[in-house]
């Protein structure tokens, strides 16, 4: 005879989004409880790699604007005659939909280089029993989500002195920005959990970044690509986010509504699976550092 708590039990589907809930919750919980300790260590993710410099700091703006002055070079004057020979009709200069989709994927490889080594790097921290080391992949995602700002604002500027306005949708990209910070949360805590245990992930993060740059729609419009091998770009998850970036900055207007359902379930969806994963192994940290 069945018993009656296995009458009632509970299908395991069921409990999965509470669970997810709960550790979103706990995340939540302890970023508040240490809100200051994570914005010391967010402020030293951003200053720590430009210590002992000349000019310090000041490499956290004039990275960007070198890095965007590249693009726009060579965009706007080196391949402008290749781009008008082919004949297409865009709204703004192709240099805007190049940096559309290329600044939020320089973010989040960047966010996803430094999250190898957000617990592997710092086994002193994480050995000590009180401290939160669900602080040290966050601090990654926020710096990154500064660093974006930083980029998103150029680009405003230089949108606006080219062309005299910017797009309604424009507005938009807070909300992008937010949605992407969630993805960068799951990937890191993901990565960072990973990485403790193997210390040559970063090699393949570097390798899978510089690809999959060529796997998106982002020096490239997707009609150029060959139908062969087009199911490639719809398979890439980060496609999705391009294509929000650049229908909100370069169109203006949904021009790929699709991506815009994607982009946030697939963000949703990583961060779950990789804060759980995080949750998982980080009570073995502490074995292989």
């Amino acid at each position: 005879m069945r018993s009656l708590a296995a009458c009632y039990t509970i299908p395991a589907s069921c409990i999965a989004p509470r669970i997810n809930w709960r550790a979103a919750r706990e995340l939540l919980s302890v970023l508040l409880r240490h809100r200051q300790l994570t914005w010391e260590m967010t402020k030293r993710e951003l200053t720590e790699r430009h210590a002992g410099q000349i000019i310090g700091s000041f490499w956290a703006i004039g990275h960007p604007l070198v890095v965007m002055a590249v693009y726009v070079f060579l965009f706007s004057y080196v391949f402008r005659g290749r781009i008008a020979a082919r004949g297409l009709s865009v709204p703004m200069d192709f240099t805007v939909y190049i940096l559309a989709g290329l600044i939020p994927w320089l973010i989040f490889q960047d966010a996803m280089n430094k999250a190898t080594f957000a617990i592997a790097g710092n086994a002193s921290l994480v050995k000590q029993v009180v401290f939160p080391i669900e602080i040290l992949p966050t601090r990654t995602v926020f710096a990154a989500g500064i660093t974006h700002a930083l980029y998103v604002g150029l680009l405003a500027i230089f949108i606006f002195v080219r062309f005299g306005a910017l797009p309604t949708t424009f507005l938009l990209v807070p909300v992008l920005m937010t949605v992407q910070m969630l993805a960068m949360a799951g990937v890191c805590f993901a990565v960072s959990a990973v990485g403790s245990y193997v210390r040559d992930l970063k090699e393949f993060i570097s390798v899978f970044t510089l690809v999959n740059i060529y796997l998106m729609p982002v020096v490239y419009v997707p009609e150029w690509v060959p139908s062969m091998v087009r199911p490639l770009m719809y398979l890439n998850p980060f496609s999705y986010m391009t294509w929000c970036y650049q229908d909100a900055i370069y169109f203006g207007r949904f021009a790929h509504p699709w991506a815009w359902l994607a982009f946030p379930l697939a963000s949703f969806l990583c961060f779950a699976l990789g804060y759980r994963l995080f949750r998982k192994l980080k009570t073995y940290f502490g074995n292989v550092l």
